[in-house]
């Protein structure tokens, strides 16, 4: 398997197989063992990862930079400004030139309509493999940890279980909807049943949603749609809140706040959590807009695994850069 995925773009996991994911979990797995026994795991000795970053970030940036050091390797933090980008350089030529120098290229790019495009781009140039680090359309790794933590949580048989992802208000920032349509993609395929609490300006991109549908119904699963949260709180083993923008309905960002202000009481309290099951988790892929998005009591509280979640990213990075970095060709 390892050789198969030798070179392979992450750029959704939707162009992974199953097979290939459960060896991603695996790795992850056995680094994240290896790390916590602080036991060396050099898998991409004096390798390179590019890192193109056009948005902010921290658990992105510094979970991808921590883990090239500690497989070995070394990861260079780019921004535009640092690079020809910024001067009109083209996708084509950053990609032929940096793919010659390194090991890897990893891009992110949230800009709706544009990132995924220009990542692509990269990938159609690259010799080497190309990881997305977010874009407009997809979050692979953010997912994958997502999951991860899922299965440590209540087993590596995830079927059956229940997760709700909700639109949250976040009223003061526009976000990616790259995160919940990773998740209603990915979830359903390994059997959870996913119920997507939004109001409709909110909804996701119905190429996106036609997809998550088949994903389900290909694995038995179930994938529903509704504007109520608490409903879709009731009885969830797992639940992930979290804000974005209504990029589908409108890309004007005084409209699109506006829209925000209208839904004040989309907010993850105690009362909806109360809704869930006992044993339930609480996650969200930070940073959390506090006393918006999620009270201080359930994000600090006992369903909260957040911080176990961001730990994660370190773990299923590494595992997919050491088997499409490394490896035989």
């Amino acid at each position: 398997m390892q050789s198969m995925l030798h070179g392979k773009h992450m750029i959704t996991t939707q162009e992974w197989t199953k097979e290939e994911l459960e060896t991603v979990f695996d790795t992850a797995e056995e680094l994240k063992r290896q790390f916590g026994l602080g036991i060396p795991h050099r898998l991409l000795q004096d390798k390179t990862l590019f890192m193109i970053f056009f948005d902010n970030s921290t658990r992105t940036r510094n979970s991808f930079e921590a883990g090239m050091t500690q497989l070995g390797g070394h990861a260079h933090d780019l921004t535009p400004d640092k690079l020809q980008i910024s001067h009109g350089e083209n996708a084509r030529d950053t990609a032929n030139v940096l793919s010659r120098y390194g090991h890897a290229i990893g891009v992110r790019h949230t800009v709706f309509g544009e990132g995924n495009r220009y990542i692509r781009e990269i990938a159609a140039n690259s010799r080497v493999p190309v990881l997305n680090l977010q874009c407009d359309i997809y979050h692979p790794f953010q997912i994958l940890a997502d999951l991860m933590t899922i299965r440590e949580k209540f087993g590596k048989n995830t079927r059956g279980l229940k997760l709700a992802v909700s639109w949250t208000s976040a009223p003061n920032y526009v976000r990616p909807i790259s995160v919940p349509q990773s998740l209603v993609l990915l979830m359903p395929r390994f059997g959870i049943e996913v119920t997507l609490a939004v109001p409709p300006e909110f909804r996701l991109m119905p190429e996106i949603m036609a997809q998550a549908e088949r994903n389900a119904a290909e694995a038995g699963a179930k994938f529903q749609v509704t504007d109520d949260m608490g409903e879709a709180f009731r009885g969830a083993d797992a639940v992930i809140p979290k804000s974005w923008g209504p990029l589908v309905h409108t890309r004007d960002k005084a409209e699109g706040l506006a829209l925000i202000n209208q839904y004040p009481g989309w907010v993850c309290d105690r009362e909806k959590m109360e809704l869930t099951a006992r044993h339930s988790i609480y996650m969200h892929p930070l940073p959390a807009d506090r006393g918006r998005e999620v009270t201080d009591e359930v994000i600090d509280g006992p369903h909260s695994v957040v911080y176990d979640e961001a730990e994660n990213r370190l773990h299923v990075q590494k595992a997919v850069m050491a088997l499409t970095m490394g490896g035989r060709p």
